[in-house]
């Protein structure tokens, strides 16, 4: 490795982004934004010593093949299943993400997405710009309460614990669902349930749990049976995590009343039927959409290079091994 490592950026991101990395690499920026054809990404990371990628870069093992220089990978994303874990420990490549930067703005958006399914906001606002609303009436565009109901949250790590606070401001039963206990679950007023409880017994559940083998279509068709008919469903986590077209089945049928996503299998293209079916709000990933919070990911991101540059420990590493 040179004395000055070589970059590949493969999103525009902010001046003050680049203005940190500047003086540590010599580096080559995506200007437009725009996705690079697969065999375009390939060539342009071949000769590098280090990415600074997103979740929508694919970083397998073939283009980890492709780049025998690559020692470091920086995501500015908190998950990290867009790379082969397993193929960098191999090569010792180290792997960072941008955990807790986004919690908050992300736990904001989940209270977004569950206000706009509960109160129909989406679907009333479509009917208005269509010049639809000519009177008032007391059984026009009812919705479900949020207040005082039962929130079940499926996942209860940094940004499920954000989304429970806030629930306690709604008077709200909390359960969650967590692999083990969490340690804040007192302060928090919430109860560990099993999956099945928590679907059977929450008038909105939020999923905020990590993708992985294990949790891809955690909810589908058999799991949207057991929720109530009156249930909402807002998914902040990672597309897969849910079974979009049974989703999209059972808005129709009525087997729940709503639900919030931002994100999606295979994402940025939608299942079709999403699109189809009024009762769910539908946003494009901006979970952590706020300028202070994209700026801290980026700028972590850019820190953990940094950090490689130098030869000091990673901020937030990802274990490879």
């Amino acid at each position: 490795m040179s004395a000055r490592p070589t970059l590949l950026i493969t999103r525009k991101v902010f001046p003050e982004v680049l203005e940190r990395l500047a003086p540590y690499f010599d580096f080559a920026a995506n200007q437009d934004d725009d996705d690079w054809p697969r065999a375009e990404l390939l060539a342009r990371a071949a000769d590098r010593d280090a990415l600074f990628v997103t979740g929508s870069d694919r970083i397998d093992r073939e283009l980890i093949d492709a780049c025998p220089r690559l020692r470091m990978i920086a995501t500015g994303t908190v998950g990290y299943n867009h790379i082969d874990l397993t193929a960098c420990g191999e090569r010792g490549i180290a792997v960072s993400n941008t955990p807790d930067v986004l919690t908050e703005a992300t736990a904001d958006m989940a209270w977004a997405l569950l206000m706009a399914a509960a109160r129909r906001v989406c679907e009333s606002e479509h009917w208005l710009r269509a010049g639809k609303w000519g009177r008032w009436a007391f059984d026009q565009w009812l919705g479900a309460d949020v207040h005082g109901t039962t929130l079940g949250i499926v996942g209860m790590g940094r940004i499920g614990s954000a989304v429970a606070r806030r629930a306690r401001g709604f008077d709200m039963t909390i359960l969650y669902h967590n692999r083990s206990r969490a340690a804040n679950e007192a302060a928090l007023g919430a109860r560990r349930v099993e999956l099945e409880t928590l679907l059977r017994e929450s008038d909105h559940v939020v999923l905020v749990v990590p993708y992985s083998r294990e949790t891809h279509h955690l909810i589908g068709a058999r799991e949207l049976a057991a929720m109530k008919p009156t249930a909402t469903l807002v998914n902040i986590a990672r597309g897969g995590i849910v079974d979009d077209a049974a989703l999209v089945e059972a808005l129709r049928a009525g087997r729940i009343v709503a639900a919030g996503l931002d994100v999606y299998e295979n994402e940025p293209k939608l299942h079709p039927g999403l699109l189809a079916v009024p009762n769910v709000a539908l946003t494009p990933h901006i979970g952590s959409a706020t300028r202070s919070t994209r700026v801290g990911m980026a700028m972590l991101a850019a820190d953990n290079l940094v950090a490689f540059a130098t030869g000091a420990p990673l901020k937030t590493p990802v274990a490879t091994a």
